[in-house]
Formats: structure tokens, C-alpha cells, sequence
């Protein structure tokens, strides 16, 4: 947990006060965290792919979730980091088998037909959905954050930094490539047509 806002308050001991704007808190997160997911009749992929590869790159969201028979939505990973195309299209292909999961979903604003051409020159049959974001991040967020309010989603184990960007991004702040991922993935399962606007 070293670096994150989790390991400053459970290895440091710090009282960490609630970031003002942001969506989640940690207590929040905590009070709903589990050690193990139900049966699940769903699991999606979602990556928020970076553009370009290098040190200084955005890092490429991947975040894992499913959809217990319970009706509550269950985060199972955070693959997040900074990939190259292939490296992040494997990462995701490779969650897919390894978690059962239905579908690969994708925010494509950015990388366009290179998202879907770059999964399928490794796995021509994934099973793949193409997302646009045509709204602000924080239109896209709330309904997902109205689940944790409402005690619908839980995190099967910690993901410190996946945790610190949702309890610390605020509007106006930069690209928060894992909560991205994570609304994406949780959106599909949770919300569907109700709240998109995207191909």
C-alpha cells in the first residue's frame, strides 16, 4: 500500500480527511468491502485505453467486475498500468479467461478502430463492446456512485490505487484511467441502456 492514501492511514496511522468533490469516501469503501464475491451470472472487462506507451503516459485502466445473483455488483480487479497496446490487449484477454467473463468493453474515444483491431489481432473472436464517452466523467460517475451510497457494490479485497484515485478525483482534476475503468465496467453491468449514450 505504499504511496496510497490506504497505506498512509493503515501503516502510518495518518487520519486522512474526506477529499471535498470527490464521489466515494474510503470509509465508504471499506464498510462495504467482502472477502469473496457470490456466484456471478455476469463478469465484464473494461479498459480505458492510453494512447500512447511510455514513461509519462497516461497508465491504461483495466478493471475487472462482476454482477452477483445477489443483484450487487462485485469489483474482482485491478490490472491497471502502463502497457502497450499489445501488453494492455493481452492483460484484458487474459482477465477475460481467467474470471469466466461475457465481454470485453472498451472506451474508444481516443484510440477508435485501434481498440477493437488490436483485441482481435490476438483473439478474433473476444467478445467485445465499443464505448463512447459523449458525456463529462462526472455524469458518467454518479450513477455508479449512487451504488456504493445505495450498498450495492463491494470490493472482493483492496486495490489501493484504484481506491485513491475514486476517494481523491475531483472535477476539473486529470484522467482517472482506473475509476474510468471501473465506471465503465460496472455501468455495463449494473446500469446498461438506462444511463448510455455510446455505440
Amino acid at each position: 500500500y505504499e504511496g496510497t492514501r490506504l497505506g498512509r492511514q493503515e501503516l502510518a496511522g495518518e487520519i486522512l480527511e474526506d477529499v471535498e468533490g470527490a464521489l466515494w469516501t474510503l470509509a465508504q469503501i471499506d464498510a462495504l468491502r467482502v472477502k469473496e464475491a457470490p456466484e456471478l451470472t455476469r463478469v465484464a472487462v473494461a479498459i480505458d485505453p492510453a494512447v500512447t506507451h511510455s514513461e509519462e503516459s497516461d497508465e491504461t485502466g483495466i478493471v475487472v467486475a462482476g454482477l452477483g445473483s445477489d443483484g450487487h455488483g462485485y469489483v474482482l480487479a485491478d490490472l491497471s498500468g502502463r502497457y502497450s497496446p499489445d501488453g494492455w490487449a493481452r492483460r484484458a484477454i487474459g482477465a477475460l479467461d481467467r474470471y469466466h467473463g461475457d465481454r470485453i468493453v472498451a472506451e474508444v474515444n481516443n484510440g477508435g478502430d485501434m481498440v477493437a483491431l488490436t483485441l482481435r489481432t490476438i483473439d478474433r473472436s473476444v467478445p467485445y463492446k465499443a464505448v463512447h464517452a459523449s458525456r463529462g466523467k462526472v455524469t458518467r460517475a454518479e450513477p455508479v456512485a449512487a451504488l456504493y451510497e445505495q450498498g450495492k457494490v463491494h470490493h472482493v479485497g483492496i486495490f489501493p490505487q484504484l481506491e485513491d484515485q475514486m476517494t481523491t478525483w475531483t472535477p476539473g482534476d486529470g484522467s482517472p484511467d482506473r475509476m474510468d475503468a471501473l465506471v465503465w465496467a460496472l455501468t455495463e453491468l449494473m446500469l446498461g441502456t438506462r444511463t448510455l449514450e455510446w455505440a
